[in-house]
């Protein structure tokens, strides 16, 4: 018979779900910020849209609903060193994105160079998630940039594709 479930047995179990590894990130202003996030799922292909779950107290969250829009880096497996430096929390910096290469997308948000994929989003809706808020982006550009290996989170850690 299953247990309750308290906060950390609930994380150590749904982190046996492996998640690919996104930087969430935005302009506001000429201010640059970034989030590391593996909690995104494409949501719609009638309309275009992606979700994103956002810690409702973090940086990124209140720089998105100013800015009204956000970017989606989907990062490879040579890029462990960026999604760590996004999973830190950050202040928005003017002009800087913590000095990780960008290129700036059609909506004015920054995209971190040499990732997988680029996506573009405008804010949709936003649902209340507990701690945390669903933001649904309707997808407005995206491209391909490379051929690679995703970076995946499995179990609390890094994880590579099984060769095979």
């Amino acid at each position: 018979m299953p247990s309750e479930l308290d906060r950390d047995t609930y994380r150590g179990l749904i982190g046996q779900f492996a998640t690919g590894v996104t930087v969430v990130t935005t302009n506001v202003d000429g201010r640059l910020h970034g989030m590391t996030a593996n909690a995104v799922c494409s949501l719609s292909l009638e309309p275009l849209q992606l979700l994103v779950c956002v810690d409702r107290e973090s940086n990124c969250y209140r720089q998105m609903l100013r800015a009204g829009a956000f970017g989606l880096s989907i990062l490879a497996s040579d890029q462990e060193e960026i999604s760590n430096t996004f999973a830190r929390t950050t202040a928005p910096a003017t002009g800087s994105l913590l000095g990780v290469a960008f290129r700036q997308g059609s909506l004015g948000e920054p995209l971190i160079e040499n990732a997988l994929v680029h996506l573009e989003c405008r804010i949709a809706d936003r649902i209340d998630g507990g701690d945390h808020i669903i933001v649904i982006g309707d997808v407005v550009a995206g491209e391909r940039l490379r051929d690679a290996e995703p970076l995946l989170f499995h179990g609390g850690r890094y994880a590579r594709l099984a060769a095979g």
